[in-house]
Parts: structure tokens; sequence; C-alpha cells
């Protein structure tokens, strides 16, 4: 599956005031892993900043002011996103602002729900973690995910945090692809095409000497209280047999 972390920008927090979107950044993965394949969009809004919103962004009126506006990126956003799974951190707002910017080019542009299916990430680390702040720093922080870069929001930056966010939520889950390619054919499943070029590398992980130590201490401790462990292979009467 397709699937792409969305972030936007925007002049302030409500869309039915007239706030408007100033940016888009989204990263592309595919089998769960960043394909490289990314978007991102600078957008001019036409209206101002509203009290707070520009310093949580950092972005300007003058910074924005040659940039295209969103009529004349929707056709290549909508392309970009178009079948995809879209996993957003509270989706409602990044949807309520798109949905408006669409409706403004006309009713023929539809809403995004009626392109792309929905994960919103707020509504899973609400139902894991009840009762506790689940904002995108607090994940980053309970997840163990790196975010000392984040010193402004920016969407290109925020959908690449959420999507180690993202990951981190959903590990315990098995990965997708079933399987073989020929077992989901024959299910009557069309299996999809990947491009295993746009992949990039999962990162390999070794243990240093001090880890490695202490995996040695346990096996010592596991083999005096059990005579045996797990890792030393089979037993010489279990071969035998």
């Amino acid at each position: 599956m397709r699937q792409i972390i969305l972030d936007t920008e925007t002049t302030g927090l409500e869309w039915r005031k007239g706030n408007r979107i100033v940016e888009i950044g989204c990263v592309e993965l595919l089998e769960r892993r960043p394909s490289g394949n990314n978007y991102h969009q600078y957008i001019k809004p036409d209206v101002e900043f509203e009290q707070g919103a520009q310093e949580v962004t950092g972005l300007t009126l003058d910074f924005l002011a040659d940039k295209p506006d969103f009529a004349q990126i929707a056709d290549e956003f909508l392309a970009y996103i178009d079948g995809a799974e879209l996993i957003i951190h509270n989706a409602a707002f990044d949807l309520g602002f798109l949905d408006y910017e669409l409706s403004r080019l006309g009713d023929h542009y539809g809403t995004i729900a009626d392109r792309c299916t929905v994960i919103d990430t707020l509504k899973m680390a609400r139902e894991r973690y009840p009762g506790q702040r689940n904002s995108l720093d607090a994940l980053c922080k309970r997840l163990g995910v790196d975010n000392a870069h984040r010193q402004l929001h920016g969407g290109l930056l925020d959908a690449q945090i959420l999507g180690d966010v993202y990951i981190a939520l959903t590990s315990g889950q098995e990965e997708i692809g079933f399987g073989s390619a020929d077992d989901a054919v024959s299910g009557g499943v069309q299996a999809m095409a990947i491009d295993t070029s746009r992949l990039l590398p999962r990162p390999r992980v070794v243990a240093t000497a001090s880890e490695q130590e202490a995996h040695e201490s346990r096996l010592a401790k596991l083999r005096k209280k059990a005579g045996h462990a797990i890792w030393d292979g089979p037993k010489a009467e279990e071969t035998a047999a």
C-alpha cells in the first residue's frame, strides 16, 4: 500500500474564519519505508497571519509573496495523493483546511476523502495512551523519536517526524504484504507492483561491545540456572533423537 504522511501549516487555527494554507509537506512510504518521493510546497495565502501563527511557522507574507496560490498547485497536489492512504496527526484540522481550499475552486474537486483513506495518528495515540498528552512532541518523547531539530513547525519536517512516530506506534503490526505475489493473485487479490529502486535501505543495527558483553552475561546466568540457553542451539540429546 502507498501511504503518505501529510502535514499543513496555516495562517491561523480556523478555516471558517478565512484562514488559509501556507505550506504542505508530504512523505511517501512504500511498504512502510520512505521512498524519497516527497512533496513540498509553500503557498501564497492572500490573507494576513493570525496573531501567533507566524511565530509558530517562522513564515512571513514577504517570503510567500512569490509563491503560487493554492489554485496553481491543486491539480499537481491531488495527483500526488490520489488513491493513497493519508496519515495525518489531528486529521480533522488538515482535512478541514484542504477541503476548504478545494471548495473555493469549485464543487467538481470534491473532498480529500473522495480520493484517499485517512489514518489519524492523534486518534490512534489517544486510544493507546488515554488521559496523556498526545501532541507530536509528546509522542516523540514517549516513543524515542528524535525531534531535537524541530525548532519551528514546518510542513515537510513535521511530516518526516510524524512518519517516525507512525512507524513506532504501529511497530507491533505485521508488515504489509503477506505471502508471495503468486499467493495474492491466486487468492483473487491483485498484487501491487512496487518500484524497489525508490526504496531507501533499512538501517543496519550492530550491537556495541558493552551490549554484547551484557548479552553474554545474561546467557551465562541462563546456562547456570537451566543448564542450557536456546541461543546455544539444540541439546545433544535433541539432535540424537
